[in-house]
């Protein structure tokens, strides 16, 4: 009895127990998190089958630049815990696998051998890696069941900083920007949101609902749509190309004005 409280007292005593209690909770966490991944991978693709094709097809295809197990070099970005939803919405729109680096992957056509089997196939094993966001469904992104309106004053107050109140993008600091919306699927729209993708921020489904998010994708795409009623939309970019055409034709205008007055006048005298 003496021995256990001299133990008690000892300065280093609490220290021990504080570090065998974080040693225990590694150890559940960790079987925790084993157990779930299969079933997480299942919940990603549908079948376990994909995942192993997944991690085939990333390790010829991406791992040069994330490494073997995705956690990521000096060249790429670690993917663990992104998720299917991230994998879905860089490849879908051609950003990954990047051809040459810099500030920002540029969308494109989509690199010959990618297929959208072989995208669902590298999410599944992306998710099974640590979770993440999913590929959103039909219902989630159909825009016929969102509130434009609603989804208008969502983006206003959230995107219109960046990507202009009709979605046309615009600059951003050291070489990045905001990129136009008007090819975006819905599906896209909803996985940049869920994932935050280069640039952009990360907007949860705490900051922005599922049921905000349609209603703002039901705006996005609805704004696509409208007419100009004042004529040449000019991209719709904003009083910045307004004023610049405004200032060159105004400018124009008054030159040839003079150039035709004095004529005139020369004809005259």
């Amino acid at each position: 009895m003496t021995r256990i409280t001299a133990w008690r007292r000892h300065p280093l005593a609490r220290y021990a127990v504080l570090i065998l209690a974080l040693a225990l909770v590694g150890m559940v966490y960790t079987a925790f998190v084993q157990a779930s991944r299969p079933a997480d991978a299942a919940l990603a693709s549908g079948k376990l089958d994909d995942v192993a094709a997944g991690k085939s097809l990333f390790e010829v295809h991406c791992a040069s630049c994330h490494g073997m197990n995705a956690q990521g070099t000096s060249t790429g970005p670690t993917l663990i815990g992104v998720g299917a939803a991230a994998v879905d919405f860089q490849m879908s729109t051609g950003r990954m696998p990047a051809s040459n680096p810099g500030a920002q992957a540029p969308r494109k056509p989509m690199a010959g051998w990618v297929t959208p089997d072989k995208i669902r196939q590298i999410g599944a094993f992306v998710q099974s890696l640590g979770g993440g966001p999913q590929v959103p469904g039909k219902e989630q992104v159909d825009p016929a069941l969102g509130d434009a309106g609603k989804g208008g004053e969502l983006f206003r107050a959230n995107c219109i900083q960046c990507h202009n109140w009709a979605g046309a993008g615009g600059a951003l600091t050291q070489g990045k920007y905001a990129p136009n919306l008007n090819q975006a699927t819905p599906t896209q729209i909803y996985e940049a949101m869920a994932t935050g993708p280069q640039a952009m921020p990360v907007f949860n489904d705490t900051t922005i609902t599922p049921e905000e998010k349609r209603s703002m994708i039901a705006y996005i795409t609805q704004v696509r749509e409208q007419k100009d009623p004042g004529g040449f939309g000019l991209g719709r970019i904003g009083p910045v190309t307004e004023g610049l055409v405004g200032w060159i034709v105004g400018i124009t205008a008054l030159v040839l004005a003079s150039i035709w007055i004095t004529a005139k006048k020369r004809q005259k005298s």
